[in-house]
């Protein structure tokens, strides 16, 4: 089991080389060719969930992301690092800004959790889960296996 890790400064020009980074390690690791753009397309909007998250709670803690090539599955993690506990200017607790919708989903144009359910569509299994470092989403999709 290979594992790259990727940890970026909370700016949205940093979401497109997470995005080209899981590509390359995903094509590396065998993900079929078919399933690349969902990939990069899951991948982009974790990260720019987290990025988002990040610049209204947490600006100086960086975005991370794990790409794990486990055995017939590519697995990545978008890890938003805003502990737990740590508060907005509202007094609103921080600790899921992946979880739940953010910035210009929340202004009533769009559902919250749209973002979720638009990366739900495109990985093969998705689990989101909280801890005292942050919220996490972790996706996956088959592979063949390293390439050669």
């Amino acid at each position: 089991m290979a594992t790259v890790e990727l940890s970026f400064t909370a700016l949205p020009a940093h979401v497109r080389t997470a995005r080209l980074v899981a590509t390359a390690v995903a094509r590396r690791s065998g993900v079929d060719e078919s399933l690349l753009d969902e990939v990069r397309l899951a991948v982009g909007e974790a990260c720019s969930r987290a990025v988002e998250g990040h610049q209204l709670y947490c600006p100086g803690e960086p975005v991370r992301l794990a790409l794990t090539d486990l055995a017939g599955r590519f697995e990545v993690e978008v890890t938003d690092t805003c502990a737990t506990g740590e508060r907005s200017p509202a007094g609103q607790d921080a600790s899921s800004t992946m979880a739940r919708g953010l910035g210009a989903e929340n202004n009533g144009n769009l559902p919250a959790n749209l973002g979720i359910a638009v990366i739900a569509g495109l990985a093969d299994d998705v689990q989101i889960s909280e801890t005292a470092t942050g919220t996490s989403i972790r996706m996956s999709w088959p592979s063949a296996g390293p390439s050669r």
